[in-house]
């Protein structure tokens, strides 16, 4: 994007007088890949963004700690989505609930209990209904700490810690007493982040996250675009210096 990167060049004018022009880069449009906060992980293929908290909460405070995020518990749209869940190396290393090789996570879905006669049938929903069409988990394992009178049990996703089990995939589904206290997994939409990490409405000017703090865009659908870039002057009177990184023209000298 230029700045004090200007490329000096000359040529011939007519009469064999020398003439010196610059070339200056242009702001190209580009593809952010931080669209998401600090601590989450972004998903291209359903726009969103994700995070494992390990605070143990049970669902019902999980539920409201994902909507004061902007988000809500997790469901997953397709395979795809739930393989990239999988493959993440979660931050997880010291408050855990389960065995330190698995990882299980409250998500959006609830299981509702038809009959208990000889074995608990029942059916999968989602518990808070999204714009888009989610599946559904297949027949649960059911925890251990169950009650006899709850009719309703709610969703562990168990995740290995094992890199090798983690890639291909393996996971298993619980049914558990929502009451019992676990990390859970929150899922919102991308959104514009700024290069100091805030996040910004639609519609907004920002600066980017990334590593031209004189770019400036508008968010749109938790996109940057119409991006433009300043130039900067060479700061005045000092031959070494070091540009800020997240301020656009600001120097420190480090002359003597």
């Amino acid at each position: 994007h230029g700045k004090e990167n200007v490329d000096s060049r000359h040529s011939r004018g007519r009469g064999g007088e020398t003439t010196r022009f610059h070339t200056v880069n242009v702001a190209q449009p580009v593809r952010f890949s931080r669209k998401c906060p600090t601590g989450w992980h972004h998903y291209e293929g359903t726009a969103s963004c994700y995070r494992v908290y390990l605070n143990g909460e049970n669902y019902w405070d999980a539920v409201q700690t994902c909507q004061r995020v902007n988000g809500s518990l997790a469901t997953f749209t397709a395979d795809q989505e739930l393989r990239f869940i999988l493959a993440q190396e979660w931050d997880l290393e010291e408050k855990t609930f389960v065995r330190k090789d698995q990882r299980r996570f409250w998500v959006g879905y609830q299981y509702v209990i038809t009959n208990r006669n000889h074995s608990l049938e029942g059916h999968w929903e989602v518990a808070y209904k999204g714009p888009s069409e989610v599946f559904l988990p297949p027949d649960p394992i059911f925890g251990t700490a169950m009650s006899e009178k709850e009719n309703v049990l709610c969703a562990q996703l168990q995740c290995f810690h094992f890199p090798t089990l983690r890639h291909h995939g393996l996971h298993s589904w619980y049914a558990e007493n929502c009451y019992e206290k676990s990390s859970f997994l929150c899922k919102r939409s991308q959104t514009c982040v700024d290069i100091k990490d805030n996040i910004v409405d639609e519609g907004y000017y920002f600066t980017p996250k990334g590593n031209d703090p004189c770019l400036s865009c508008t968010c749109h659908n938790g996109e940057p675009e119409m991006c433009v870039a300043a130039l900067c002057e060479r700061p005045q009177g000092c031959q070494q210096y070091r540009k800020d990184p997240k301020e656009c023209c600001k120097f420190t000298c480090l002359d003597p």
